[in-house]
């Protein structure tokens, strides 16, 4: 089995960073492509950031210039910097990952979230 674990959600004012971890564990060979995802509450869960095999990456309006996806293939890490962060970036944070496991399956999995809730 390929587990992800999210950490680094919190209580933040507005203006403030924090940055998340997603690390992948168990079976997990490699991660081939990431994103993260968040779901307000009454929302649907909606893309904040990708990034693709070849290492492009990809973001939403709302987070474009404050966020940052980046990855440690060594170490089948990926991370999001949040910074300048707003009220309306309140919710459950969700890791997403195409990864391959020991056996060279490939598959998609999600991580269990993390909240992040900023204060005016």
């Amino acid at each position: 089995q390929v587990q992800l674990v999210e950490s680094g959600g919190g209580l933040v004012t507005a203006g403030g960073s924090l940055r998340l971890s997603c690390a992948g564990s168990g079976r997990i060979f490699s991660i081939k492509a990431a994103g993260w995802y968040r779901q307000a509450p009454g929302e649907q869960r909606e893309l904040v950031a990708a990034l693709d095999t070849s290492g492009s990456t990809n973001y939403a309006d709302s987070v474009k210039g404050r966020f940052t996806i980046s990855r440690d293939n060594a170490q089948n890490m990926v991370y999001l910097q949040m910074n300048s962060l707003k009220p309306d970036d309140t919710a459950v944070y969700y890791c997403n990952v195409d990864a391959v496991d020991k056996s060279f399956y490939r598959g998609n999995y999600w991580g269990q979230g993390t909240q992040v809730t900023v204060s005016s």
